[in-house]
């Protein structure tokens, strides 16, 4: 039985923001997952445990398979689905993962230890602000899919450790469409989130030295690619 999470621990997960038929014919006619990841897959939704859904999958495929990073960090491991997928399509790729919640980090490492047979993910316990100031590697790729409120809160050192070129993709930017109502529309428990994701919109959409695209996949993914050495928000 997984604590960490119940049918109302994430509301916007059966939310999609495009039509439901779009979704369904996305979902229905693209590659779905094969061995470990689609268990992997099939126990996050039987547990209610969030992991990018199977169109956003199949567009990290695409994404990496062009990009060929060798050094990727990620800010939220849940389970360690999505870093077995980087595993999976850069064989190459060193993969550092980021893990705070002590139910998922014990299920992430014996994933990790089934799954992860050229060993290369590297497992970093704690919290995500603390851990980034003591990192000093950098990285072709960072994907953020954490606590919400705090992307914009994680984004100036995850710029640092980013080289000119490098990519941010963001998860679960639109919650559920909510991101587009009035303040006082959204669910007290959801306004943290609400103003953190609006703030990151405020520094991002129209910066100078980045480049912005939002995707209407899953929750929503803001991609960020770095055009300056020293990027200021």
């Amino acid at each position: 039985m997984i604590k960490s999470y119940n049918p109302s621990s994430n509301p916007n997960m059966g939310r999609p923001v495009v039509d439901e038929r779009i979704v369904d014919f996305m979902r229905i006619r693209q590659s779905p997952m094969t061995g470990h990841l689609q268990l992997l897959e099939a126990f996050a939704h039987e547990h209610n445990i969030p992991i990018i859904p199977q169109e956003t999958a199949v567009y990290f495929r695409l994404l990496l398979q062009m990009l060929q990073p060798q050094s990727i960090l990620e800010i939220g491991t849940a389970i360690g689905f999505s870093a077995l997928l980087m595993a999976d399509v850069v064989p190459t790729a060193k993969i550092t993962t980021i893990e705070r919640n002590p139910e998922m980090l014990q299920l992430a490492k014996q994933n990790f230890a089934r799954y992860d047979a050229q060993q290369q993910i590297t497992l970093l316990e704690g919290d995500a602000m603390a851990l980034l100031g003591k990192l000093t590697a950098t990285y072709d790729l960072v994907f953020m899919d954490s606590a919400k409120s705090k992307y914009v809160v994680f984004l100036p050192e995850v710029l640092r450790r980013l080289p000119l070129g490098g990519l941010v993709v963001i998860d679960d930017v639109f919650q559920g469409g909510d991101i587009t109502l009035d303040l006082a529309d959204v669910k007290r428990g959801q306004r943290a989130i609400y103003k953190g994701l609006h703030k990151l919109f405020d520094q991002t959409l129209n910066h100078q030295d980045l480049t912005a695209s939002l995707l209407p996949l899953g929750d929503g993914l803001l991609v960020l690619r770095k055009n300056k050495e020293n990027v200021d928000l």
